[in-house]
């Protein structure tokens, strides 16, 4: 048997056995396609968008590892003119005061470029987010042109991060935001290329960045790095000490390798664009991401959404392992109804 799986074997005997009987197992990917994937959860159910390119939809579901017999729901399409008239991209559910609200990255199909992108949000008050209606809150201003926009609380705060176009790089951008649709002033680039992994496929790439709570009061924030077409696409890090000023630059300290990448022996290449979530009793931790199956599969719709659990290390840094193989029973997250 070959390392990985038998890494992925003992993993299943240990998670039987501190369960006390071996869980409802499922299988990597989720769906044939999902680029860009987003998992929430709220009031007992999950909810999971991704880029469709056309439309914003919504899956609602008890049980986030059978996606394919979810409920789903388009809720929003593009209108046929206008600053967000195509190319929707990296949509994210967000719970904020009692409404929910969809943030999307669109651009004007009159000047598809990206000197024309940006991070659009639309409102809803409803209980469950695939009922309603969708109140469009428009663009959010932006220092910059940018894509892969991501709120999170931290505090009394609310703060949006998002991938700016900065000359010829992509750089990340937190600003801190007056309400769910609009931000202040206070915009500050925290973080851009420089390491070599961070440059690979012929652009100079942070993107999709996403808010994780460390357990000690430190703050993370992991990025995709690297164009989406390269194999070589992975996660980088951000880390905050507790009580920093999180619009400061130098409160961030990137870690200097990837701590999720590509891993030609299970046959995952370019995984990333991801974000967190917990299991239905919230004991676990999980990572959302795509991935292709096979090298030099490139940025497409065979991107396909995958999850697996995380851990926490001594030294308090969230450990990702390695991007687990396609097809390989795994334990669903810890308190999955079961009965399928």
């Amino acid at each position: 048997m070959k390392p990985a799986l038998l890494a992925v074997a003992a993993w299943l005997v240990l998670a039987g056995t501190s369960a006390g009987a071996l869980a409802e197992t499922f299988t990597n990917p989720l769906l044939d396609s999902g680029p860009d994937p987003w998992v929430t959860a709220d009031n007992d159910f999950y909810y999971y968008t991704s880029t469709r390119g056309n439309r914003l939809e919504l899956w609602k579901t008890r049980d986030i590892t059978d996606l394919r017999h979810a409920e789903t729901k388009v809720v929003w399409r593009p209108p046929a003119t206008g600053p967000n008239s195509a190319s929707v991209w990296a949509p994210e559910l967000h719970r904020l005061g009692g409404k929910w609200f969809l943030y999307y990255t669109a651009v004007d199909k009159a000047a598809n470029d990206d000197a024309h992108r940006h991070v659009f949000v639309l409102e809803n008050d409803a209980a469950d987010p695939l009922a309603g209606s969708w109140i469009d809150r428009g663009m959010l201003h932006t220092f910059y042109p940018g894509i892969d926009g991501t709120v999170f609380e931290d505090g009394s705060k609310l703060y949006f991060a998002y991938s700016a176009y900065v000359g010829s790089e992509s750089h990340i951008i937190l600003a801190e935001m007056q309400t769910p649709w609009s931000l202040t002033a206070r915009q500050s680039d925290i973080a851009a290329p420089t390491y070599d992994w961070e440059k690979q496929g012929g652009r100079q790439i942070l993107e999709a960045p996403e808010f994780l709570p460390g357990r000690d009061g430190r703050r993370f924030l992991t990025y995709s790095a690297s164009a989406c077409w390269s194999d070589d696409y992975a996660l980088g890090l951000l880390t905050a000490a507790p009580g920093a000023d999180l619009l400061d630059a130098a409160s961030w300290h990137k870690s200097p390798l990837p701590v999720f990448h590509a891993s030609e022996k299970n046959g995952v290449y370019a995984p990333g664009h991801n974000g967190f979530f917990k299991s239905p009793d919230g004991t676990q931790d999980w990572i959302v991401y795509h991935a292709n199956s096979a090298p030099g599969m490139r940025c497409t719709k065979h991107r396909s959404p995958r999850i697996q659990p995380f851990h926490w290390s001594k030294d308090g840094t969230p450990d990702f392992g390695e991007p687990l193989p396609a097809g390989i029973p795994l334990p669903a997250p810890s308190g999955t109804p079961v009965w399928r």
